[in-house]
């Protein structure tokens, strides 16, 4: 990318990378770090036509975090109407709404973002 002078990374990251999440401190310090690495190689290829940015969700519907952090599918459940709760909008991301963020990160219209990192939450994220 770096020798053409043009290219597109875009990192999955986690409102959790920024807030922490109670029982998911290993996610939630991962998520920290792809938010770190995104800012730090951002600026590191801003002149070189690779622009580097990230993508924050707060909860998406149907994912693994979800359906997968508690013991049994009533904890999942419990998980999920939390997060919902949590949500200003009262309702999960569906998975095209965080595609349809990424691809227009990696469109000719955002050509001057790097280092970035969307949060898309549904509200969640207010700073």
């Amino acid at each position: 990318m770096v020798g053409r002078g043009r290219g597109r990374i875009v990192n999955i990251a986690s409102i959790a990378g920024k807030d922490g999440n109670p029982n998911l401190a290993a996610y939630s310090a991962a998520k920290a770090g792809v938010i770190g690495f995104t800012k730090a190689v951002g600026r590191e290829l801003a002149s070189s036509g690779v622009l580097v940015n990230a993508v924050a969700p707060g909860g998406v519907g149907g994912t693994a975090i979800l359906t997968s952090s508690g013991s049994s599918s009533a904890d999942a459940s419990t998980q999920q109407g939390t997060v919902t709760a949590s949500t200003p909008m009262r309702r999960l991301a569906v998975p095209e709404e965080i595609a349809a963020l990424v691809s227009w990160l990696c469109s000719p219209e955002c050509s001057y973002s790097t280092g970035a990192v969307y949060d898309i939450s549904g509200g969640r994220a207010t700073y």
